[in-house]
Parts: C-alpha cells; structure tokens; sequence
C-alpha cells in the first residue's frame, strides 16, 4: 500500500499563504492557550521541494530579511546573548526573564554544545551522515523537557528537532516543531532551518533535497486574522522577483560566516561603515558579500548615518533588492556618509 505523503508546494510563498487560508476558512480548533485565543490545527505536514526558495517577496507581508539572515547566523554562531538579537528584534526582550541571554528562543548552544557534555551536534551529524548515507540517526535535538519545569517561561522551545536524511546524493531534512505560529513564526524558522540545510549540505558536498515541516500545533492568533485575510486575498507576482536565493558556494561555509560576523560586529555598534568598494575588497565570495550588503543597508537605517546613492542597494542581488526596498523605503534617499574599515 502507497504510503500517505506530505502536501508539498515548490517554495515557501505558496505553502504560507495556503496554510494561513486554511486556517482561516476551516480551523479545526478554537482555543486559549496561556489565554491567548487562536485558530489551530494539529498534526500539520507539508514540503518544499525547493529550500533556496525560502523567503517571501510579497509587497503586502513587508518580509524582514535582516532579521531572517541574523537569526540563522545568530544559531550558526552557537550564540545565545540578547545584546545581539535585541538590535535585529526590539520586541524579543520581552521573551527575557530578567537575564542578558535568551534560552528556548537561542537554538545554537542547543546545536553546537548540548546538555552536560557540551556535544557539539551539528559535527556529530555530520560524521553520523559521512560514516552512513542511508542513515536515519541524524539528528539535532532541540527542545529541553526541562523547560516546562520553569514556572511562568516565557521561551519554550518551539523546536524539537531537526533530522537530516541523505538520499540519493541530496540532503533533505524534516523539522520538527511542538507548535508554530503560522503567520509570524513559520517563516522565520522555514528560512532558518533550509539555511542549516544547505549549509550542512555544502559541508558535506551534497546537493540541496527537500524540505519537510512537521508541526505539532499550527495556530493563528487573533490580532493576526485581519492581517492573514488581507495578505491571503492579496494578489502575488506582478514586480515581485523570482524568490529563489542564489546558491551558497561550495564547501564548508564557517570560515566565511566567521568572516560576516565580525564584520558584523563592527557595524552594529556603528564602529564600521562600508560602501561598495569597500565591500567589494573583503575577500569573501560574492554569496556573503551580499549578506554584508545587507547589513550595512541596516546600519544605515539604525544609526540613522546614511548615504547618498553610492549604489549599494542596486548592488544587491534582485531578490535581495527588493525586500530591503520594501521593508525599509528609506534606503532609496539619503545623505552621503565617509566609508570606514577596519
């Protein structure tokens, strides 16, 4: 007998917008978890045949690459402190219990040094898949049962874990989450986690599989119906790019996300200023020069020290381009800035 198979859908776009539509027209529950009303449904599986095509261009939902790309990175880097994120997302201070550091909310030291022994799971995996191809063991634990015994905490886990299958020469993974929030959270971590993908992918010199989304609890919540229904019934396409990302290069990609985050550093605290040239010299592949791009675009919005057209947006890949143009309009005019590097 045939077994049942996941809905799949070719990117995120279209499995966002169809699984926020089917919340709201035929939710299978009403209810008030912590007494926050939503609409859920449970025992939620879907794939996306192609993982690069992980963001979503629509004009109406206003994507926040920045925060996409720093949120991966932050996990990549093993890190866990607020100081970092807070600059991203303002708002995730509130997840905080009186600490400079998140917990649920911070997947890299779960990632890169679990439990008591500090195992770092992402090598683990690696080897795991390296000494067996067909191997069903590949898998990074996240969630702690230990952080339901913490009374009043704001940040659980949403995560449980991340399995990675190699099949025929193609990495595919399957993300298991307790419960998400289709239309904030879903995307977020869909982005991160087919980031992970191709960055394991790329270490361990496979091409890109699918990815699976396996979620506990799919839910809506109240004050985002108005905001679901005005994006389910809005119309897609028109000027918006393709929303495929470009390929990462190949091989491992941690000597040059090392290489991103401090620059990245720098330009957080407004200690360094890049413009095209300078960011055309920094001896990283094209792939994470765009990253830098695109947090030099942010500097110049946070700290308000921005530049005439030196054409650093029109230097961003199309895609790229477009939603730093949507999300922060006040990139296309501003005063020039001198470039500083160091």
């Amino acid at each position: 007998m045939e077994g049942v198979k996941p809905v799949r859908y070719a990117g995120i776009t279209e499995a966002y917008v169809s699984r926020l539509d089917g919340l709201l027209r035929d939710p299978e529950y009403l209810n008030s978890p912590r007494g926050f009303a939503s609409q859920e449904h449970i025992g939620v599986s879907f794939s996306i045949d192609d993982p690069r095509r992980r963001l979503i261009p629509m004009e109406i939902r206003r994507s926040n690459l920045v925060f996409n790309v720093a949120e991966v990175l932050w996990y990549f880097s093993g890190r866990d402190d607020l100081e970092y994120m807070s600059y991203y997302a303002p708002g995730i201070r509130r997840f905080v219990m009186g600490a400079d550091a998140l917990t649920g909310t911070a997947y890299g030291p779960r990632i890169f040094n679990f439990g008591s022994s500090g195992l770092d799971q992402w090598e683990s995996v690696a080897e795991t898949l390296r000494d067996d191809a067909d191997t069903k063991r590949a898998v990074i634990q996240i969630y702690r049962p230990e952080e339901l015994t913490v009374p009043g905490n704001p940040d659980v886990a949403c995560t449980i874990g991340l399995q990675f299958l190699a099949r025929d020469g193609r990495l595919n993974l399957v993300g298991y989450m307790r419960a998400n929030d289709a239309y904030r959270g879903m995307a977020s971590d869909i982005f991160s986690f087919t980031f992970l993908q191709e960055l394991m992918a790329r270490k361990l010199g496979l091409e890109l599989g699918r990815y699976t989304h396996m979620v506990g609890s799919l839910h809506l919540y109240e004050p985002d119906l108005g905001p679901a229904r005005r994006l389910v019934a809005a119309p897609r396409g028109g000027n918006s790019p393709d929303d495929r990302m470009p390929a990462m290069p190949s091989g491992d990609q941690r000597p040059h996300v090392e290489r991103v985050m401090q620059i990245e550093e720098g330009l957080r605290t407004d200690a360094v200023r890049l413009g095209v040239s300078e960011i055309r010299t920094l001896g990283l592949p094209e792939y994470w020069r765009q990253i830098v791009a695109v947090f030099e675009l942010y500097r110049r919005c946070k700290h308000r020290t921005r530049a005439d057209d030196d054409g650093l947006l029109d230097e961003l890949h199309p895609l790229y381009r477009h939603l730093m143009a949507n999300r922060f309009p006040e990139l296309s005019s501003t005063p020039r800035i001198k470039a500083q590097v160091s």
